[in-house]
């Protein structure tokens, strides 16, 4: 028995080129978004700032990926997605070399905003795409690829500072990969298909402002709130809880970074396979029991080896719940709704990534950096309680008259 109700009508799958492209440009996007934890102790020191600034850099990042994604499905109506990813990445490129240069703090800081709006329209681009044009098992695959991308970019970063260069070279190298990817973007933006008139349906609903006069979609940006702060929290935090809270050497503690987001692809590989044989809604339900279990494993403080661990639980426990969520809001909401809410939950998803490590931190500031993995313990709890709302709730098409 299908408990999302109908299904709405299949768009065309796309061809092996674009299925590649998408592939390969998730593996980009996830670059950037993970070095900035371990660069952040260098970029902390360079600038003269507190712990709890990094928050500050996620707020304003934040703040850019909120109004790309908000506009996001409108500017797909309007330039069409292939322009839009070859926009959206020449940012993301720009703002890694202003990130690595930067003479002053308030630069850094703009050079956040440009990397939310170019993060947030590739994202919902993407996003958007894949939860129309993809079957569910290559939505999880393609966010594997994602985290391939974000187990690089931290080990890369380490091994920068380890080797005593200035965190501008793993900017750069970062930089260089985007503006690549934006190269592609550009040659094959036809192959994504073009601009798009605006239907009567979508008319109706007006939009973004119109998807959030729909309560699903606000408990879903909750959802998305929540589970993409606690992914980032761990991707930001644990570099620097472990080498000046507990003491573990750098180059172990960019490991531990590397082997979270490892751990997240390998579990979206893994996830992609039997996803339909489990169910999303039930594996779901058990990945954030694995992931709680993993943030109460950190939490103990107790080695070394059980950090690590820990951290794997995690990121497997993570792993499929990002892409489930994607994959099944075009049967939560109907496809014209999902357009725009698809691009409102990716909004929402940055504006917890900047929020929630940043409330830790400001608890770190208070207390200790312990208070960083305690705090995640309690959002697990709170996460878990509201996705088994959420799969409770009446969807798009059931029981309807």
């Amino acid at each position: 028995m299908n408990r999302l109700g109908p299904t709405p009508p299949v768009l065309a799958r796309p061809g092996d080129s674009l299925l590649a492209l998408a592939f390969i440009s998730f593996v980009s996007l996830g670059l950037p978004d993970a070095v900035l934890g371990v660069a952040w102790p260098s970029v902390r020191d360079t600038f003269q700032r507190r712990q709890g600034a990094i928050g500050l850099v996620l707020v304003v990042s934040g703040i850019g990926y909120l109004l790309s994604s908000f506009f996001a499905g409108r500017m797909m109506h309007t330039f069409g997605i292939g322009w839009v990813l070859a926009a959206s990445n020449g940012l993301v490129a720009a703002a890694m070399f202003g990130f690595g240069f930067s003479p002053m703090w308030a630069v850094f800081l703009l050079c956040a905003l440009v990397h939310g709006l170019g993060s947030g329209a590739i994202d919902s681009g993407l996003n958007g795409y894949a939860a129309h044009h993809m079957s569910a098992r290559q939505l999880i695959w393609l966010h594997a690829c994602y985290c391939l991308g974000a187990l690089i970019g931290p080990v890369l970063m380490s091994h920068v500072l380890a080797s005593g260069r200035h965190y501008s070279v793993g900017y750069s190298t970062v930089g260089g990969t985007m503006l690549a990817m934006s190269l592609l973007f550009l040659i094959s933006h036809r192959s994504w298909g073009e601009s798009s008139p605006i239907t009567s349906e979508q008319r109706s609903i007006k939009g973004a402002g119109g998807a959030l006069r729909h309560p699903a979609v606000w408990l879903q940006m909750i959802i998305f709130f929540l589970y993409t702060g606690l992914e980032v929290t761990f991707s930001q935090w644990t570099f620097t809880v472990l080498t000046e809270s507990r003491h573990v050497r750098p180059d172990t503690a960019g490991w531990a970074v590397g082997v979270y987001w490892g751990s997240i692809g390998v579990g979206r590989v893994v996830s992609g396979v039997i996803a339909d044989r489990v169910g999303i809604d039930r594996l779901l339900r058990y990945c954030l029991l694995g992931a709680g279990s993993g943030a109460l494993l950190l939490a103990a403080q107790h080695s070394v080896e059980a950090a690590f661990l820990g951290l794997t639980l995690i990121g497997f426990g993570l792993a499929p719940v990002f892409p489930g969520l994607i994959s099944r809001t075009p049967q939560r909401l109907g496809l014209e709704l999902s357009r725009h809410a698809i691009g409102l939950q990716v909004g929402a998803a940055m504006i917890g990534a900047a929020t929630v490590p940043w409330m830790l931190g400001v608890m770190a500031g208070i207390g200790s950096l312990e208070a960083v993995p305690v705090g995640a313990v309690v959002l697990f709890g709170l996460l878990s309680v509201l996705y088994e709302g959420l799969i409770r709730r009446p969807v798009f098409g059931a029981n309807s008259t």
